[in-house]
């Protein structure tokens, strides 16, 4: 990514430090991006050369990707229930596979709605 947005790797952890960026981890610690940071860090690079301080720039890239970090936190809770829920199910098929089935049922009709509900929110 450092080298599309034609700056250092070492300016994209400190714009990710300062909070400029967002980034999901992998389960091996590493960062990954989205598409949109290349075109967050242009944007970063602009108000920089337009004579912007860091907080100026900060405060200018929480109104105007607002949405897009919301919309990255988001993934990422459901990212973290996803696993929690896979972790809790697992553990409970282990003790008692009768009540795993009944769970499971329960979870899936109640659950249905809200899912595809996140899942129109994220597209």
């Amino acid at each position: 990514m450092a080298e599309k947005a034609n700056v250092t790797k070492r300016t994209i952890d400190y714009y990710t430090t300062l909070g400029l960026l967002k980034a999901e981890r992998s389960p091996s610690n590493y960062r990954y991006y989205d598409y949109s940071s290349i075109e967050r860090i242009a944007f970063i690079e602009k108000c920089k050369d337009d004579g912007l301080s860091l907080e100026e720039i900060k405060n200018k890239v929480i109104s105007q990707f607002s949405e897009e970090v919301d919309v990255l936190e988001l993934r990422l809770k459901i990212q973290d229930l996803e696993k929690d829920v896979t972790k809790a199910l697992s553990q409970l098929k282990e003790s008692d596979p009768n009540k795993y089935e009944h769970f499971k049922k329960k979870l899936s009709n109640e659950s249905l709605s809200l899912i595809q509900s996140l899942l129109l929110l994220l597209s």
